[in-house]
């Protein structure tokens, strides 16, 4: 889900501004004391724009998938 997060600390005169792709990975823009809405939305369309579909790492899902047939079927996996 696309989204834009504008955190401010508690006590703190700056904002942690950040960007979430349609993959959940978060960028972070930085700490700005004063927020310009129109430079935050210019660079996440830009983010968007260019996000790329995370690599799946098809061995540790496998490897996942046989530790949990392991304990499905009351074997203690052996991770060694």
């Amino acid at each position: 889900m696309r989204q834009i997060k504008i955190n401010k600390y508690e006590g703190n005169t700056h904002y942690s501004v950040s960007v979430i792709d349609s993959y959940g990975k978060e960028h972070h823009l930085g700490y700005y004391k004063h927020i310009y809405t129109n430079k935050v939305e210019e660079k996440a369309q830009e983010i968007w724009s260019n996000e790329v579909k995370p690599v799946e790492d098809l061995l540790a899902k496998a490897i996942a998938q046989c530790i949990e047939l392991d304990k499905k079927h009351g074997v203690k996996p052996n991770l060694e």
